[in-house]
């Protein structure tokens, strides 16, 4: 479990340079485009495609429980938008953060990974591993096909570094060419980190701080991997801006005058018609806002070294001439609220706070300053990067490639809806996604998302309905004034995705 001190002694700590490669990131071709139906805009301009038979490079940073609202303090994230794509409509499949890792590794929804928690004998680690899964991950498939791949920071809830699985060192999961993982690093100090099976112990000095560690060894993994001439595959997947949210010790004082932004959700006055779940709560007092406002403040300190990160990372691509062939991807596992709807701050709603995160993609043929309306999901990711691979994506994936949206490709028929499902209500108090009180723990739900509504359907019987053209902020739940005709179809379709696999997700 996540938390749990190690079992073994850590061998002698071996530390790594501090010194980072500068970020300074030039951008050609900026131009913002028209949104929405997938063609180019007229002013978009793509960046050149990668030198005949030449494979790309993927550097892919997921972060942990990243809202959108922290992306206005990304500087390099904001950049990537300008010179490439942004989902708009991207939403997670669960928003608890094993089961979304899971969906993302594989292309599948969590109902088919068999991941629904954090912690067995529903979901974590040695769930995904039990079933199998670990051989079916993007990893596996570009390993196979030639890539360097490696993965640094977080893996699984459940992984813990100083475990062997039954080999003779501690346990690095097939497909990964180099792991520099640990399972204790929410709070980015104090860890032992698995690299490639040699476990090495961090402490408290401020290069200790995770985000900086790893962000030397991608920098030194990418100057490897360009000098053997082989494309690669590197994914950067932070604990940052997950509770506590510590920041690296530069950021620790800035952003002093931030708070929580103040939606029309924030705090809202009444919520007699949300599900029973929530129907009590009550409003936020003066104390509770001040600690959600102090929360948002440290997710933005938090996300500093992220943003950082991105930066360094492309900084070392292009002093390798690779900038031209790699494709950049910033993404979160779920998203994360702040007081909305009277919830102090977690992430296990079906409410767009919590499943619809960022997607950004730049790299080669991506137009750019694009904004893409179609519908994606976590479940895209994994047979995204196997055709950016030059592979077929697996016919066991429930998601779909995005490569034909991110190419300005035609693309005929395309999904109009989201789905989500979560298991609940969590009460595992070694968990590091227990909610506070207030925090918001449903029970059990599905949820499809529309691109102008939502409709959950708890296991409990409560229904919640919402017309996201006329009600953005999911204020007013209309499920009793709703046509039959949509309920019925709702329902019909929330019983569709319940029960699909593979091509029957896909056609949905």
């Amino acid at each position: 479990m996540l938390g749990v001190k190690p079992r073994r002694r850590a061998r002698p700590r071996r530390r790594v340079s501090a010194v980072l490669v500068a970020a300074s990131l030039v951008l050609t071709g900026c131009v913002q485009a028209a949104s929405g139906d997938g063609k180019k805009g007229k002013d978009a301009k793509a960046s050149a495609s990668p030198a005949q038979g030449k494979r790309p490079n993927i550097v892919y940073i997921l972060t942990d429980d990243l809202s959108w609202d922290l992306v206005d303090y990304m500087p390099h994230v904001k950049a990537l938008q300008k010179r490439g794509m942004t989902f708009s409509n991207y939403f997670v499949a669960d928003t608890l953060c094993c089961p979304s890792r899971a969906t993302i590794l594989t292309g599948k929804y969590p109902h088919n990974t068999g991941v629904r928690s954090n912690d067995p004998p529903t979901g974590g680690f040695d769930v995904f591993n039990a079933r199998g899964n670990e051989k079916d991950t993007f990893a596996a498939a570009l390993q196979k096909a030639g890539y360097r791949t490696a993965l640094m920071g977080k893996y699984l809830n459940g992984y813990e570094p100083t475990e062997k699985q039954g080999s003779s060192r501690t346990y690095v999961p097939p497909g990964w060419t180099e792991w520099q993982v640990t399972g204790l690093g929410y709070a980015n100090y104090n860890y032992n980190l698995n690299g490639n099976g040699t476990l090495t112990h961090y402490g408290r000095s401020p290069n200790d701080h995770l985000n900086t560690v790893i962000t030397a060894k991608g920098v030194d993994f990418v100057n490897r991997s360009a000098d053997a001439k082989q494309p690669f595959m590197l994914e950067m997947s932070t604990f940052s801006p997950h509770a506590p949210a510590t920041p690296a010790p530069a950021d620790a004082h800035k952003f002093g005058n931030v708070k929580a932004p103040r939606t029309p959700g924030f705090n809202e006055p009444d919520i007699r018609d949300k599900p029973g779940w929530l129907r009590k709560y009550p409003r936020l007092k003066p104390r509770q806002v001040q600690a959600v406002d102090k929360a948002f403040r440290e997710r933005v300190r938090a996300v500093q070294s992220v943003d950082r990160m991105i930066g360094a990372l492309e900084a070392a691509v292009n002093a390798k001439g690779r900038g031209a062939d790699t494709y950049f991807v910033f993404n979160s596992d779920n998203g994360y609220h702040l007081g909305q709807h009277r919830l102090v701050e977690g992430k296990l709603t079906a409410y767009d706070t919590d499943i619809h995160v960022p997607l950004v993609v730049a790299g080669p043929g991506v137009p750019a300053g694009k904004t893409e309306a179609r519908f994606a999901q976590n479940t895209d990711i994994c047979p995204t990067f196997q055709e950016l691979a030059g592979l077929k994506p697996a016919e066991s994936a429930d998601g779909r490639s995005l490569v034909p949206l991110l190419h300005a490709r035609p693309v005929s028929d395309w999904r109009t809806t989201a789905f989500i499902e979560h298991l609940g209500p969590n009460y595992s108090h070694d968990d590091p996604d227990l909610p506070k009180k207030y925090g918001g723990n449903p029970p059990t739900y599905y949820a499809v998302r529309t691109a102008n509504e939502l409709y959950v359907e708890y296991e409990n019987g409560d229904r919640e309905y919402y017309d996201l053209a006329k009600d953005p902020w999911e204020l007013g739940n209309l499920w009793v004034q709703a046509p039959e005709a949509r309920k019925a179809e709702l329902k019909s379709l929330v019983a569709s995705y319940r029960g699909c696999a593979g091509a029957n997700c896909r056609d949905l």
